[in-house]
């Protein structure tokens, strides 16, 4: 398991300086100068000069991503050009407000989304598993800003139950992660139910029954175990998803965020903070199908086998 851990973890390192340089570069072709919030009207050309030697824009873009990327290594991400922050500090504040709500959307989607395919798939064809279908259908169809206008509507401005805005209290992340994790839900248990109709199908689940064991606990005990393979690797997937869905749900509820801090320098044309905001969201990608892949190697040994590791 340990040699397993390890070779995933170097096959990371040429997909993160793969997404590091498409980040890089992408920022830099979009039109827009990032010096316009900074320098002052009636700046003379050579101020402007001056600025633009200072933040090494006026290099070739190559030698600007080798110096970017030697000092991420280093976990200097560079500072902000309009706030006039280290771009680390600001992603460090903002950080625990994203993972707060990405980790209660992940729970809620995960827990519901296991639980429903389960018994959609125990009740295969029944008036139970169509509703579920049904809800299935409609989770994944829906835009998330506008799942997010139709939670504020109802549940805070109609019932007021939650607030509308803010992170202030636990109460208001009901609403984003539910927003959040509805999609997620209806994708785990989808996942689920086909995983667990297609193992239910096999040989061994058919001696079980011939055996008179209880069917909850063959469901539960045998065919689960095996289910959760695939659902893993949808569960690692999902955690970059989750932050990556964040940045829309996060400005519509007007949380502070990764999000938001994203939203706001793609604004300001903040080169620094947007490739620091984007890169983290990138790790949290290949970190997410780093540990999905970890959990299906602990549940399959035919996983790492396949790889060469034990």
């Amino acid at each position: 398991m340990l040699q397993f851990a390890i070779r995933r973890l170097a096959m990371l390192v040429p997909v993160f300086l793969a997404v590091s340089l498409v980040i890089f570069m992408i920022i830099h072709l979009v039109p827009g100068d990032p010096l316009e919030h900074l320098i002052q009207v009636g700046s003379s050309p050579e101020q402007r000069a001056q600025m633009i030697a200072r933040y090494g824009l006026d290099q070739p873009l190559l030698v600007q991503y080798g110096r970017w990327l030697a000092k991420v290594v280093t976990g200097d991400l560079g500072d902000a050009i309009v706030m006039r922050q280290p771009v680390a500090r600001l992603i460090a504040e903002n950080m625990p407000h994203s993972l707060a709500l990405g980790g209660a959307a992940l729970i809620f989607s995960t827990t519901v989304g296991i639980v429903t395919g389960v018994l959609a798939a125990s009740f295969r064809d029944s008036l139970f598993d169509r509703a579920v279908m049904g809800f299935i259908l409609l989770g994944s169809t829906l835009p998330s800003f506008w799942l997010a206008l139709l939670m504020i509507l109802m549940f805070a401005v109609q019932f007021e139950w939650f607030p509308v805005s803010g992170a202030r209290s636990w109460d208001a992340l009901v609403l984003p992660a539910l927003t959040i994790g509805i999609g997620g839900t209806a994708l785990i248990a989808r996942v689920t139910r086909a995983a667990m109709i297609e193992i239910a199908n096999r040989d061994f689940v058919r001696v079980l029954h011939a055996k008179g064991l209880p069917f909850w606990r063959i469901q539960l005990r045998h065919v689960l175990q095996q289910a959760m393979l695939p659902v893993m690797t949808i569960l690692g997937l999902r955690i970059g998803w989750i932050l990556g869905g964040a940045v829309t749900v996060e400005y519509v509820f007007a949380r502070p965020g990764l999000g938001s801090l994203l939203i706001t320098a793609l604004g300001q044309r903040d080169y620094p903070l947007v490739q620091g905001c984007l890169l983290m969201l990138a790790i949290a990608v290949m970190l997410g199908t780093l540990l999905g892949d970890l959990a299906q190697a602990a549940l399959d040994p035919r996983l790492r086998e396949a790889m060469g590791a034990r």
